[in-house]
């Protein structure tokens, strides 16, 4: 079993929910009088993860806090810290986006470089942070998997009552990342999303004489109070606009790229036919 590793020297919210769990873990595992390597070897980690779980170093996984509730009797004290971690596992970024995401009613999104992450498999995820360089440690990459992952829950419509209108270029589609069988999976995705009721996804043709997204990836969140967040993302760093004149900008490219890009209907056929393709 690995732990994610913490990374929480600046991120204040995350340090003090780790500062409450590896407290409440060591006071346990002290009024047992068991030793760090003792208790390492009843719940099935080494001396050296219990050790870096008890020093904030490490982020622990809900199994480690059920066996150790199990091994130290807590009655389900020490089990309960996994709702107040659950959401500290992930970056803040992703964290702070995925509260945005939550209090938005439309989410608009123009990708020319990979599937937006919201619409992405597993598999294809996975791909992306496999292929980061500098490179990713393995926990590492399961951690943004799993961050990805989780935002993913927005898109039931059952979440709540907000919409979503995805623009990808055609290259997103052509680019076969983690490989033609990732990449089937990942249009078969795609297949599937684009016919929920809260969905449009439109394709932007590489043959179309004008693209209105040649700037890079955006996205747009319209939130409930009537305000607009914009995401411009570079290749170290994205960009946060609230500034009514920046996200009106990309408002007006987003309607010009809605406009230029394939409709809904003849996305579906084209995405069929991007995935026949793949089998070729």
């Amino acid at each position: 079993m690995s732990d994610g590793d913490a990374g929480l020297e600046d991120d204040e919210e995350a340090g003090a929910v780790m500062r409450t769990v590896q407290r409440q873990l060591k006071l346990w595992r002290e009024s047992a009088g068991l030793t760090q390597a003792e208790f390492g070897t009843a719940i099935g980690y080494g001396e050296e993860q219990v050790s870096s779980v008890e020093r904030g170093r490490r982020i622990p996984r809900p199994e480690y806090l059920d066996r150790a509730d199990e091994i130290l009797s807590a009655g389900g004290r020490l089990a309960a810290l996994k709702e107040d971690l659950a959401e500290v596992r992930y970056p803040k970024k992703v964290r702070d986006l995925k509260r945005l995401e939550a209090d938005a009613i439309e989410l608009c999104a123009y990708n020319n470089s990979v599937i937006h992450g919201l619409l992405q498999t597993v598999e294809y995820a996975r791909a992306i942070f496999d292929a980061r360089r500098p490179p990713f440690t393995e926990d590492e990459v399961e951690q943004q998997v799993a961050a990805r992952c989780a935002r993913q829950k927005i898109l039931d419509p059952s979440a709540g009552p907000r919409v979503f209108s995805f623009v990808q270029c055609e290259s997103t589609l052509r680019r076969p990342i983690g490989g033609k069988m990732v990449m089937r999976q990942q249009l078969e995705r795609l297949l599937e999303v684009s016919q929920w009721r809260n969905v449009d996804l439109q394709v932007l043709p590489l043959d179309r004489e004008e693209n209105a997204g040649t700037d890079g990836s955006f996205r747009l969140l319209k939130l409930r109070d009537g305000g607009t967040v914009a995401f411009s993302e570079a290749p170290l760093s994205s960009r946060v606009m609230t500034d009514p004149k920046e996200t009106t900008v990309l408002d007006i490219r987003y309607g010009v790229l809605r406009a230029q890009a394939l409709s809904p209907q003849e996305s579906l056929a084209f995405i069929e036919k991007a995935l026949g393709d793949t089998k070729t």
